[in-house]
């Protein structure tokens, strides 16, 4: 299964790189992907916290947010 997160404040392919590096960093982060057009990282989910994968994020000066459900917002 696939986790996700929103990135806010990703500007450049640096920003890709340093939210990969901080995520892949994680134990049982795997297959993580970074998209700068969609501001959102994904992962697989083998046994890390998505709070730890926040918490990484928001280190390096990244806000992260749990995407909201398109139907909630009706």
């Amino acid at each position: 299964m696939m986790n996700k997160l929103k990135v806010d404040g990703m500007h450049c392919q640096n920003c890709v790189k340093a939210v990969t590096e901080a995520v892949s960093a994680l134990p049982g982060a795997k297959g993580v992907q970074v998209s700068l057009e969609k501001g959102e990282v994904t992962w697989e989910e083998m046994g890390v916290e998505i709070e730890k994968v926040k918490e990484a994020i928001e280190d390096i000066g990244f806000d992260a947010l749990v995407p909201t459900c398109c139907c909630a917002q009706k």
